[in-house]
């Protein structure tokens, strides 16, 4: 029964030091050795006055950049299997946005389910699926999890059953996993310091390529605003 483990980076809304959104999701064959693989390796190698902490995040300004990736390469080596998806946050197409506002909770349904499909097919009758605690602007829980259903269910084998948990990250040592997978890419994504160094020590664990989303939008866009420039309509 395959169990995704899920975490996003940054914001859908435009900031002026990232680009893109991030998320991955990873899973394992035990969840249950990542869990305490984790919690071991923060009890025994991070600072004291984190190592009781229920949760430290891959961005915690306290961590050492050495220290940084070692737990990377810890977790890599616990043989996780990673995918991950990423939007350039200009090319968010209309079909997501109402009255000038953004559809938060419909598009982050949409990257969960363009995300979990990467992973598919598979074999099983069941799909668990635990992401991190997250606000829906928009829609309830009850509809993401509707979304996702009928985004993934034609995808499967029939009478698949999807579990879909929202849990908080403090509670769960496989979504903190998650988290400093995620902030690795989102690190590489944007260009920030260290971000190749974070992602190529997690990159024998990705699987595939990470997938761009509305890809297309953003060419368009790019190409409409250079013949803007040029006075072309």
């Amino acid at each position: 029964m395959p169990s995704l483990f899920g975490d996003e980076s940054g914001q859908f809304s435009k900031d002026g030091q990232n680009d893109f959104f991030a998320m991955a999701l990873f899973t394992v064959s035990n969840p249950r050795v990542t869990w305490n693989g984790f919690r071991s390796w923060q009890r025994s190698k991070f600072p004291k006055v984190l190592r009781m902490l229920p949760e430290v995040k891959f961005s915690d300004p306290t961590i050492s950049q050495n220290l940084r990736f070692r737990t990377l390469q810890e977790i890599a080596d616990l043989n996780i299997r990673i995918r991950y998806a990423y939007l350039n946050k200009q090319s968010i197409p209309a079909e997501f946005r109402h009255k000038g506002r953004l559809r938060d909770g419909h598009l982050y349904s949409h990257v969960v389910g363009e995300l979990v499909e990467m992973f598919l097919p598979i074999a099983d009758n069941e799909l668990r699926i635990f992401l991190d605690e997250r606000h829906l602007k928009g829609i309830t829980r009850q509809d993401f999890r509707q979304n996702l259903h009928s985004h993934l269910l034609p995808l499967l084998p029939p009478k698949t059953l999807i579990q879909v948990d929202m849990v908080r990250s403090c509670d769960n040592p496989n979504i903190q996993i998650a988290d400093w997978i995620v902030g690795a890419i989102g690190w590489y994504l944007n260009g920030r310091p260290f971000g190749e160094e974070c992602f190529q020590i997690l990159k024998n664990n990705i699987l595939g390529e990470g997938k761009e989303l509305f890809e297309d939008t953003r060419i368009t866009e790019l190409s409409v605003n250079k013949k803007k420039q040029r006075g072309i309509k």
